[in-house]
């Protein structure tokens, strides 16, 4: 028997790559339903009030329109009543926004009104009829009054020991006595999700107690239960489709009032109802990197130890919800500090409430952290590098365990090489090009391994494909690329025998895809699944073939029609004689983590990005020319997409350093930056062919693939190795991201 090329770590095409460039694939807006009805919003005008009148008259007489819903006329939601903490939800104080509920209004383009009409055309037209007076209220959007009133987050005031609370390890504040010092803030403006695909949803009530919504979801499991939870009813009434996603950076991690809204509209009118946000609306109402200000205190010795950090940081949140993460999470544990102290801090605004976004807390936090590294490296006149070196950490000092495994040093090595690192000069503006000022940086990243719970079940076809199902969603990384390589690796099939379904909450249940988990999590049950599968189809073999009873399950293959064994290809069995009872080769599987080693270990994913940079000496204008991202994240299932993952990451971290700028006119509370014209992200001309260097070490205490995922660290770190490579180019230290031209003449 032919043995088949190891399919995990092999650089496989997209399984659905194919579907995706054809238009085949199909997206939450696009399902085409009978009596199908279309939903617009319309936004508030101003950032806080009430709703003193609202007009809807020449709206519900206008052409097609089927209803207008504001809250003067909404059923009423079960769920819309106070609550306590919804574990698939931000820590929240009062809970999501409920649509439609009462007369006011916290953020400016709060939706308070939704059209429905027969056609996408005639409900824009009649929204624009809807008309509303308000009494107004004093707003507060600016980030910097505001944060005269940042508190510690609610979580924090009840649980000492939660992630925000006050960390303190050593002497306070032990920066503030030492000779070598620094003591610098850092800014980073509000950022913007902008995916290919629109925030979009089409709600069906199929029933007055069964609910189909097809939406644009990172965990069709968690917005199952957010629905059911708000309609009162079993979640097995409730199905979520989300087959196809076109990009998501977190902001899909949320239930939001748009999707609220399309159900609400649908109840009312007794038709599906399909509706998708516009570009303007995706700046206001499905969240964003939280503007958030840093203050960094560092000392060290002369000859480069880290003696003391204290790391601060106050970001924005929402006045009817609050929104925490973890900003300060990498300085606690990425280098040697005898003393080192955080704080983290809130501040309520009169806005939406924002969301993680790629990296989240992580990448805002290393901005601050690596800068600091890079401007004690100088003050030291070290190599930021070999000041790095001196302060490695060989155990987690935060919680004082040994890390599951940790090959930073070996990014180090890699990238340094990669990159050039030696024709750094420790001085700046020493290297030019002609106009050009040529600069070289760094910035480390890490992000937690996390391993959850998944379901898989695993079905043997009689025409030898086997099939495999889980309600886990795929947001662009190739997930069901790197399942199906799992799967075929596992049972000794080659991919076209594979066929992974995904995106749908009656399929066996797993988390949202993010945090860097899923191939941690669901890929994981996907071996466990395959495995079992493999077992049980050799307990089947073996009434008619005793060699089978007797054998392991890592000795047994499926090829050609039939089970063998690996050790004798001439023992076999037909799967037409194995299928022959129904359901006799299916399995579903729950995988989650056994042992204690979360207990006894810290289980991290590293990075480290290398910047080279030309800025124009006359016009500022910079230009990345080189990025090279190495990475630590054990085991690379698909050397392709896990390159992917990582230079999208980079491009992210362009727009994060140089461009991505959500710009608010305080004195209404509203954003001047509502598209692409004005909020600039990288286009191709702004990123460079990007270097991807992967370890490949596995870290076997995540999971028995030893995987540790990719997703986060691949933009944390990368805008501070920016800025700190045009420091190093022109002398100048920007600390307020974007570093634009104006900045740096």
């Amino acid at each position: 028997m032919k043995t088949l090329d190891k399919q995990i770590g092999a650089p496989m095409n997209r399984v659905d790559g194919h579907q995706k460039v054809t238009g085949a694939a199909k997206y939450s807006a696009e399902y085409e339903l009978p009596g199908m009805s279309y939903g617009v919003l319309v936004g508030s005008t101003i950032a806080k009030g009430r709703i003193a009148h609202i007009d809807t008259k020449a709206a519900v007489g206008a052409p097609g329109v089927l209803a207008v819903i504001t809250h003067l006329n909404s059923p009423q939601v079960p769920g819309f009543k106070p609550t306590g903490k919804d574990p698939s939800q931000p820590q929240t104080v009062g809970g999501p926004l409920k649509i439609f509920h009462d007369d006011k209004v916290r953020f400016n383009d709060q939706p308070i009104a939704l059209v429905v009409a027969d056609t996408f055309e005639r409900a824009r037209y009649a929204a624009r009829l809807v008309m509303a007076h308000y009494t107004q209220e004093t707003h507060q959007t600016n980030m910097a009054a505001g944060a005269k009133d940042a508190f510690l987050p609610t979580s924090a005031q009840k649980n000492p020991k939660s992630p925000m609370a006050d960390y303190q390890r050593g002497q306070a504040d032990a920066y503030k006595t030492a000779a070598l010092k620094i003591e610098q803030e850092y800014v980073i403006p509000t950022e913007m999700h902008h995916p290919m695909e629109m925030q979009a949803i089409t709600a069906h009530w199929e029933a007055p107690d069964r609910l189909t919504i097809y939406d644009k979801t990172q965990g069709t499991i968690g917005t199952r239960r957010d629905f059911a939870k708000e309609w009162n009813l079993p979640e097995a009434n409730v199905q979520v489709i989300a087959t196809f996603v076109g990009g998501a950076f977190g902001n899909a991690l949320h239930s939001w009032p748009h999707e609220s809204a399309a159900i609400i509209g649908a109840k009312v009118v007794g038709r599906p109802v399909k509706l998708m946000l516009t570009r303007e609306q995706m700046f206001t109402q499905v969240g964003y990197r939280p503007y958030t200000w840093q203050k960094v205190g560092m000392s060290a010795t002369a000859d480069g130890k880290i003696t003391a950090i204290t790391h601060e940081s106050i970001g924005q949140t929402s006045t009817y919800e609050e929104f925490t993460e973890s900003t300060l999470a990498q300085t606690r544990m990425m280098y040697q500090s005898p003393n080192l102290t955080t704080r983290y801090r809130i501040a309520a605004l009169d806005v939406g409430t924002p969301i993680w976004m790629r990296g989240p807390g992580e990448a805002t936090g290393a901005f601050a952290l690596e800068s600091a590294m890079d401007e004690m490296a100088y003050l030291l006149k070290l190599d930021p590098l070999e000041f790095r070196l001196r302060n490695y950490t060989d155990q987690d000092p935060e919680k004082n365990r040994p890390w599951s495994t940790k090959f930073l040093k070996e990014c180090y090595r890699a990238g340094a090489e990669r990159i050039g690192w030696t024709k750094r000069k420790l001085e700046p503006g020493a290297l030019r090009d002609g106009d050009w000022l040529v600069g070289y940086g760094m910035g480390v990243g890490t992000f937690g391994a996390h391993r959850g719970a998944a379901h898989v079940s695993a079905q043997l076809l009689p025409n030898g494909t086997v099939v495999l199902q889980c309600a886990t969603t795929d947001i662009g990384p190739g997930t069901g690329t790197a399942m199906t390589q799992i799967a075929a690796d596992t049972l000794g099939l080659p991919p076209e025998k594979i066929r992974f379904e995904l995106g749908n909450s009656g399929f066996p249940q797993s988390g949202s895809q993010g945090g860097s988990s899923t191939v941690n999590t669901v890929g994981q049950a996907v071996q466990d699944a395959c495995m079992a599968l493999k077992d049980k189809l050799r307990e089947l073999a073996a009434a008619g073939a005793p060699a089978f009873a007797s054998a392991k399950k890592e000795d047994v293959a499926l090829a050609n029609g039939y089970l063998t064994l690996g050790s004798n290809a001439a023992t076999r069995v037909p799967y037409a004689d194995l299928l022959k009872q129904p359901g006799a080769a299916l399995v579903n599987v729950e995988s989650k983590p056994t042992g204690n080693d979360g207990q006894l270990y810290s289980m991290y994913s590293f990075s480290v990005h290398f910047a080279e940079v030309r800025v124009h000496a006359l016009t500022g204008e910079v230009r990345v020319s080189k990025l090279v991202s190495c990475a630590d994240a054990g085991t690379i299932i698909n050397q392709k997409t896990a390159a992917n993952q990582m230079k999208g990451g980079a491009v992210g971290g362009i727009g994060m350093a140089l461009m991505e700028h959500a710009i608010i006119d305080d004195r209404y509370g509203r954003y001047v930056t509502k598209d692409f014209a004005d909020y600039h992200v990288p286009v191709h001309a702004d990123a460079p062919a990007v270097e991807v260097y992967f370890v490949n070490q596995p870290d076997l205490h995540v999971n028995a693939l030893g995987t540790k995922g990719i997703g986060e660290i691949a933009t944390i770190g990368v805008a501070p190795a920016i800025a700190n490579a045009i420091f190093n180019a022109t002398g100048k230290r920007v600390r307020e991201l974007p570093i634009t031209p104006d900045k740096l003449v």
